[in-house]
């Protein structure tokens, strides 16, 4: 397994990220978060492992930067700057899509970074095979966004989060394309139950599997995972 540290260039500046490629691999996920640290978070560490595990390579990329997030934490609010997140992340898959030639590439944005997988998704239609949104908000995205995403989309939201539950609803019966919304149950807002987040990474790790591969990855779509 190969793993390094990569700088990304985005507008004026550069985001920092890790790139993990598993000796057998077909396929990587984009790991973007908007809260800073992703590189040493405890729950992206275990995300990308099980990943790894299901021979998938992942970038693992911060969204915003140091004083960003800082501010954010001082604020307690979480960064809304949809745009902003978009095109750093749309930078990423543009940056990510020549280093792993011609492998499928998904998106997976938690919190307001679902929006921003959404909007870059929908941006590069022809490098973005699929986008896996948990505990998000792609409601954030805006119905031109989810009206011009062509990759499918996996929603993950834990069942007793009820405000993202309802939110997450909406935003798949406004996508156009095959999305399926996969609730957790007894999960609140983070899934941090026992076992919550492992069922998440276990399920985004079987739909990543399907990506670049149409028959059975439609199939996924409709039945249980």
């Amino acid at each position: 397994m190969l793993s390094e540290t990569v700088t990304v260039p985005s507008g004026e500046g550069a985001l920092i990220g890790e790139l993990t490629v598993p000796d057998t691999v077909f396929g990587v996920a984009v790991l973007a978060r908007s809260s800073g640290r992703s590189l040493h978070n405890p729950r992206s560490r275990a995300l990308a492992g099980t990943l790894h595990n299901a021979a998938l390579g992942t970038l693992v990329i911060d969204l915003l930067t140091d004083d960003e997030a800082a501010a954010d934490r001082a604020t307690g609010r979480r960064h809304r700057d949809v745009e902003l997140l978009t095109d750093r992340l749309t930078a990423s898959v543009d940056w990510l899509a020549p280093q792993v030639s011609d492998l499928p590439v998904g998106l997976f944005g938690a919190s307001t970074g679902a929006a921003a997988a959404l909007g870059a998704a929908a941006a590069r239609p022809g490098l973005v095979d699929t986008v896996v949104c948990p505990d998000g908000r792609p409601d954030l995205a805006g119905d031109y966004v989810l009206g011009h995403v062509h990759a499918p989309v996996l929603l993950l939201v834990g069942g007793l989060d009820t405000e993202i539950l309802r939110l997450n609803r909406e935003t798949a019966n406004r996508l156009r394309v095959l999305s399926r919304l996969r609730v957790i149950p007894d999960a609140t807002h983070l899934f941090e139950e026992p076992g919550a987040l492992d069922e998440v990474a276990s399920v985004a790790a079987r739909w990543f599997a399907g990506m670049g591969q149409s028959p059975v990855f439609a199939g996924m779509g409709h039945s249980p995972i």
